[in-house]
């Protein structure tokens, strides 16, 4: 199978206003969404839109189906009942990107015991002779709100193996980092080791830098039973170290930014919370 587990370290260093570094292990899933029923009858624990201990369900993931809020005019919703691939392979299509023939590897992590919690989940697409062509990082907020970042054909460099790009996020994803902060994408395919990193800056200057590696390792029934019990309930393990950290930003007085501040500058975004849906939206 093409599809693995990725043991990785992630890392986060704030440089200003002020410094905070933090690293932790986890594991990542790499499905090959061509090869979803395939994993389902070979790991005992491993589910398709149904329970289990890891259980995959498809409407978690890039809900291009539903109600893009303030978004670009004429922006078209997937196909309805479209399943995953689907979705992903008809937002390439409406950005010039032929994915008929390829394939798409999702790195994220399932429901663990029902609880499903990502940060930023990376799609990894290529063609029909399984050249890279395009990348996706959907980033979640705790307030439970999805935005896709689009890499096409033309932010892959050759010569790393990988995507890159710089944009703003036009996103609430911290209260200590305001919206129009940058996100510096450099989204390696992935191989042997998983190599991502994501930046943040302010202008010209970079104020937390993010990364997440590891390497790879065969997804098999017994792997996933270690991993199981090295990283216990690791959903509620990575929600539950946002917020620890959080506190620990606010003990150091970071600025925050209240998310109701700037509604209309939170744009392309899905299942928007009522904090900008009700927000009176001030100037």
């Amino acid at each position: 199978m093409r599809s693995c587990l990725y043991e990785c370290q992630v890392m986060h260093a704030r440089l200003a206003p002020r410094r905070h570094r933090f690293a932790y292990r986890i594991f990542l899933f790499a499905i090959d969404l061509d090869e979803l029923d395939t994993l389902a009858g070979r790991l005992a624990w491993f589910s398709v839109n149904r329970p289990n201990l890891y259980s995959f369900r498809e409407r978690d993931y890039f809900p291009t189906g539903e109600t893009l809020h303030n978004g670009a005019a004429g922006a078209a919703p997937a196909p309805a009942g479209a399943g995953l691939k689907a979705r992903v392979v008809a937002h390439l299509a409406a950005r010039g990107v032929d994915l008929a023939g390829g394939r798409v590897v999702l790195v994220a992590l399932p429901r663990v015991l029902g609880y499903l919690f990502n940060p930023v989940a990376f799609y990894f697409c290529y063609d029909r002779d399984d050249r890279p062509v395009a990348a996706i990082a959907e980033v979640t907020n705790t307030f439970r709100e999805v935005k896709p970042y689009f890499l096409g054909p033309e932010t892959w460099q050759a010569d790393g193996g990988a995507f890159r790009r710089r944009t703003p996020k036009h996103f609430y994803v911290s209260p200590f980092a305001d919206v129009d902060v940058a996100f510096d994408f450099r989204l390696r395919a992935p191989d042997g080791q998983l190599a991502i990193q994501i930046d943040d800056y302010v202008g010209p200057d970079r104020t937390l830098v993010s990364t997440l590696a590891g390497p790879r390792r065969e997804l098999t029934g017994g792997r996933l039973a270690w991993f199981t019990l090295k990283y216990p309930l690791i959903t509620l393990q990575i929600i539950a170290l946002i917020h620890w950290h959080a506190l620990r930003l606010w003990v150091k007085r970071v600025p925050w930014f209240a998310k109701a501040a700037r509604a209309r500058d939170q744009r392309d975004l899905y299942r928007p919370h009522p904090s900008i849906t009700h927000s009176p939206d001030p100037a």
